[in-house]
């Protein structure tokens, strides 16, 4: 055998690009890295995609070129995106489009493409060894092997993770299927051939021949289902399998003859020349290679021999009877062939480390994966979410509610009024020292005016997006009911499903519409608490004199012996409420430094490191930092949400104990009063500006959260407005075209008169001439196996066909002749003086058939056999 007998696959080729400039572009972008720092890296990119799209030639050099480059893409693929901005450019190795190249920003794309060059240099190899002795057949069958097994990894590990609706037609499902198998047969093939050099029983050698057919026929199978395969391949595929089976059989028949089983050898012999001829039959076409057929002969031959001599024997000695095929035992299989992927292939992460690894040091190792940079983010989010609102938030409402409590007991107003009976007290000076340094009043109308510009800022972006929808809403229930329902079948607006489309718009819509009605209504609560106290504070805020003169001076100035025991109780309670105030404040002001201190980035990459080396075939995903995130969570703040539970039942004793001592203290206070000298309105008066104060802490927090709101907000209606410009572009110009192909003529009105100042008129609908039959042409669009029927068959089909139409001749033009057409003429579309109606083009057809008749009985009796020069006429 010759090595025509076995099929290779074909190089993808593809252009030149720098890769390295599309991801220096990248990291400078998205990444906080210089790419400068990557420049060796950048560099040795370039060179290995250089070298392996460069690999043409089947040489074993090839190989290492081919994995070294796959290592490192599948190496980047965990440190950049699939769609890095390269746009890879790949022709086709099979198919019908093999000068069309596909072009993709995928580099799994090109990481099929490389693996699949590395299967097709694989099978090369195969196919150029020496396969006349043993060893050359063992070293095909290991590189057949091979092949088998790369397109496996690309089946079953690339394919599914490239991220194409529609991949390549050479490198789809079927087709990978079908050559997975087809290599898998040619290197069984081998272990077949190897087999009969060395001798070995007829049995055995059966066995491997029954595998050969059987992965053949899968091969083909699978073929039948793709598109990019040829005819000619699938035409090979099913001739080997016929041929196995026949050799087979074959082999079955010897070791019958050794067994003295005669009769089964008969039937088995009988069986193997049915399989040749079956083989044979795909001959036809010209599509098998010339040593596939000298096989499929050679072995006809023997057949037939043996056939005969088995037949004579039994007859005059053995006289054995000729079972069924069906009575027959089905060959056992013996597969040799296993789809082996090369450990380069299958674990690349362990051929790439220090520079004594066998692909070199992996690329960009010290770039922080994309998906980190994603997970820094999302950590830090959780952290905020759990600082803020978990712990500081609790604190601050607990602290509201304390404060409210106290208000209720008219503290600290009932405390100041007796231990301060003249002038202001110490935490009153401090309250209005604080108000009038952060200038309060401006302070918080100036927040609410960012508020009102920020709120108003976003309505109207909100406001011009939902004008949108209603304007195309409107276009297009216009043209609903101007061209009908069924005419005009697209969704309407609010119902179109698209991913954005405005079923989904329409509902963000009134998403936020309810965010604007719930934050106006929030908005005006917080004005009303700023108008509660705004000339409160606006005293506050004034000099001492102004707040002397707005507190009464008591009319006792001493304190009642009886009172101060209960005063002094009160006292160290409310004491004990001050100091859980400032322990609060200070934590909460301590947690938010750590929060702001709180650098993730450094442990988080020697985590990236860590599931680098546990996990080496799997790309960084932000899944992965879970565990993370939560043990440094709990770690960090699990002792600080402990103490917001202490906290609260800790306030719970000192209000309880409040309430003991301020109860007491008003049943000896109200005895004082009735003795005279009560100081009530001093009280009153300095609890309504303590309130005040506290009140303003609480909305200066609204104004914060306010503003913040409305900044988010603002980043979401933007988003939103975009895509709806988007869709309402999108929906128009469907509408456009949707409004031009309602109003085409319909195909039933379509008239083409072809006349001349002659007035020569063509109308389709009154040509009486019987169809054409159809011819089956090859369609070069139609997939290989569809075209089955050999140029041979064809052209007898024109010939039968040709032989009952009367030939055309060329008709000479009599002068003057009208209704006929010249080359000089023109040609001119519409209809002419006479051709306009139908009664004139009935009669025009009427005289060219009587001149037809008249021309055809002068010439005589018509030769009805096809001359190739004249071409074809239909009709």
């Amino acid at each position: 055998m010759t090595t025509t007998n076995v099929l290779s696959l074909p190089f993808r080729r593809s252009t030149q690009l720098s890769l390295s400039r599309a991801i220096q572009q990248y990291i400078s972008k998205k990444y906080d890295q210089h790419p400068d720092m990557f420049r060796h890296d950048l560099d040795t990119i370039d060179s290995l995609r250089r070298d392996a799209v460069n690999v043409r030639e089947a040489h074993p050099s090839g190989i290492k070129k081919l994995q070294a480059y796959a290592a490192q893409l599948v190496w980047i693929g965990g440190k950049f995106p699939i769609d890095v901005g390269a746009d890879f450019t790949w022709y086709p190795a099979l198919g019908y489009h093999t000068e069309h190249p596909l072009v993709q920003n995928n580099l799994k794309y090109e990481l099929m493409n490389i693996l699949y060059n590395l299967a097709a240099l694989y099978s090369q190899l195969a196919m150029a060894s020496n396969r006349n002795s043993t060893e050359g057949l063992k070293t095909a069958a290991s590189w057949f092997s091979h092949a088998a097994g790369v397109l496996t990894h690309i089946r079953t590990q690339v394919l599914p993770e490239l991220r194409m609706p529609n991949p390549p037609d050479d490198m789809d499902e079927p087709t990978l299927e079908s050559l997975t198998q087809l290599f898998l047969a040619e290197a069984q093939e081998c272990f077949w051939q190897k087999a009969v050099m060395d001798g070995y029983k007829d049995a055995s050698i059966a066995k491997l021949a029954a595998r050969v057919s059987d992965l053949y026929n899968e091969a083909g199978e699978a073929a039948m289902r793709s598109e990019a395969i040829s005819s000619a391949w699938i035409h090979h595929m099913s001739a080997k399998h016929h041929h196995f089976a026949a050799a087979a059989q074959f082999r079955a028949a010897n070791d019958c003859l050794e067994r003295k089983q005669y009769g089964e050898e008969i039937a088995r012999l009988r069986d193997a020349l049915a399989c040749v001829n079956e083989g044979l039959k795909e001959t036809r076409g010209g599509y098998l290679g010339k040593t596939v057929v000298e096989d499929l002969q050679s072995l006809k031959r023997r057949l037939e021999e043996d056939l005969k001599r088995a037949e004579i024997d039994n007859d005059r000695v053995y006289l054995h009877i000729v079972p069924p095929k069906t009575e027959l035992k089905r060959l056992d299989r013996a597969n040799m062939a296993i789809a082996r992927v090369p450990p380069q292939v299958a674990k690349p992460y362990e051929f790439l480390g220090d520079h004594n690894a066998e692909f070199g040091p992996a690329l960009f190792t010290k770039l922080v994966p994309f998906a980190v940079h994603v997970a820094v983010s999302i950590y830090e989010e959780r952290r905020d979410r759990l600082v803020n609102n978990s712990i500081i938030s609790e604190l601050e409402t607990m602290t509201s509610q304390l404060h409210e409590i106290l208000s209720s007991l008219n503290l600290p107003g009932s405390l100041q009024a007796l231990e301060k009976p003249l002038g202001l007290p110490g935490t009153l000076v401090q309250h209005a020292d604080e108000i009038r340094q952060a200038d309060a009043l401006y302070r918080l109308q100036q927040g609410f005016a960012d508020i009102d510009k920020l709120c108003s800022s976003d309505l109207a972006i909100f406001e011009e997006g939902r004008s949108l929808l209603f304007a195309e809403e409107e276009e297009d229930n216009r043209l609903r009911t101007k061209y009908g329902t069924e005419r005009w079948n697209r969704p309407s607006s609010r119902d179109d499903p698209s991913p954005n489309g405005g079923a989904k718009l329409w509902r963000q819509a009134q998403d936020i519409e309810g965010y604007f009605a719930s934050s106006t209504a929030s908005d005006q609560v917080v004005r009303e608490k700023f108008n509660a106290v705004k000339d409160t504070l606006a005293i506050l805020a004034g000099p001492d004199r102004s707040i002397m003169d707005f507190i009464p001076n008591s009319r006792r100035t001493d304190i009642p012996e009886s009172l101060k025991p209960a005063l002094g109780r009160l006292r160290g309670a409310y004491n004990d409420v001050q100091r859980l105030e400032s322990r609060r404040r200070k934590r909460v002001e301590s947690l938010r430094a750590r929060s702001r201190a709180d650098d993730i980035k450094p442990d988080i990459l020697v985590e990236a490191a860590r599931l680098e080396r546990a996990y080496p075939t799997t790309a960084i995903a932000t899944a992965h930092f879970e565990d993370f995130f939560e043990k440094r969570l709990d770690r960090l703040y699990e002792s600080e949400l402990e103490a917001v539970e202490r906290d609260k039942q800790e306030q719970e004793k000192i209000v309880q104990e409040v309430k003991r001592a301020n109860k007491e203290f008003e049943a000896q206070k109200r005895q004082v009063d009735r003795a005279g000298g009560g100081n009530g309105e001093r009280e009153k008066a300095l609890q309504k500006l303590d309130a005040a104060y506290y009140k303003y802490k609480e909305i200066v927090s609204n104004v914060e959260v306010g503003r913040k709101f409305y900044n988010d907000l603002s980043q979401i209606v933007e988003q939103w407005r975009g895509l709806v410009r988007g869709w309402v572009s999108e929906r128009r110009r469907d509408a456009r075209s949707l409004e031009e192909e309602i109003n085409m003529p319909p195909l039933s009105s379509l008239n083409m008169n072809l006349h001349t100042p002659q007035s020569f008129t063509y109308q389709h609908q009154q040509t009486s001439l019987p169809p054409p039959p159809q011819i089956p042409f090859p369609d070069p669009i139609q997939p290989p196996h569809q075209q089955r029927q050999p140029i041979v068959e064809q052209a007898h089909i024109i010939q039968s066909w040709a032989d009952n139409v009367p030939q055309q001749q060329p008709k000479p033009v009599a002068p003057g002749a009208k209704n006929v057409w010249a080359p000089n003429m023109g040609i001119n579309f519409g209809g002419g003086a006479t051709g306009g109606s139908p009664a004139g083009q009935a009669q025009q057809l009427q005289q060219q058939k009587q001149q037809e008749q008249e021309q055809q009985q002068e010439q005589g009796p018509v030769n009805a056999t096809w001359d190739p020069s004249q071409g074809i006429r239909f009709g």
